[in-house]
């Protein structure tokens, strides 16, 4: 009998929030296939048919991972009419409890301590800031067509929200005890927006 296809997306699923769950439980170098197996609900032979190597799993779950933080992002952004309140709409990053980021910290830090040696894991690092990229970019032209911002040059100005971003989340997540969340959102906007003022005054 030929494969179903919703099927085997379902269960392609399954496998990849099984293998998420598991390295950020563990971290990829202590996680096995026997592992992720035991997670899914598989056999070996079945989780075999899906992906055949530890490293075929983990690229397509990082990827699949870095799918979900995007969907969100824009369905968040969506809830917003103003270009600014888009830009500043990412202080779930910053929720000690919310499900993503208790996933996706471990999962995210884990995946860059392997971009350093990994061509692979390189070229989708590569996508994940190129996505980000592309989400402040369009939030950033829409507020320039708009006149909430005065011609402000999206492609820089959303590399340095994307910094901001993501050097605010590396320490509030790792040393938590000198970085609360209010310090973290508190920062995060008061960096967003003195960086967006200050490439209105330059143009």
């Amino acid at each position: 009998m030929p494969p179903i296809p919703e099927l085997e997306a379902i269960r392609k699923s399954q496998i990849l929030q099984a293998a998420l769950r598991t390295i950020a439980a563990n971290g990829c170098a202590n996680v096995t296939m026997a592992d992720i197996c035991k997670a899914a609900g598989l056999s070996k032979g079945g989780l075999n048919h899906y992906y055949k190597s530890k490293r075929d799993l983990f690229l397509a779950a990082f990827g699949a991972f870095f799918q979900q933080i995007f969907q969100r992002s824009g369905e968040t952004m969506a809830e917003h009419a103003d270009p600014l309140d888009k830009i500043l709409s990412f202080e779930w990053l910053y929720t000690a409890d919310d499900p993503d980021a208790v996933l996706g910290y471990p999962v995210l830090f884990d995946f860059m301590s392997i971009v350093v040696h990994d061509e692979a894991y390189q070229q989708l690092f590569h996508e994940w800031v190129k996505n980000w990229l592309t989400l402040l970019k369009e939030a950033i032209e829409e507020g320039n067509a708009s006149g909430r911002f005065k011609g402000i040059d999206p492609e820089p100005a959303a590399k340095g929200i994307s910094a901001i971003y993501q050097g605010i989340a590396t320490r509030w997540f790792l040393a938590p005890e000198l970085h609360s969340t209010r310090w973290a959102v508190d920062t995060m906007r008061r960096a967003i927006i003195g960086l967006l003022d200050s490439y209105q005054q330059e143009t």
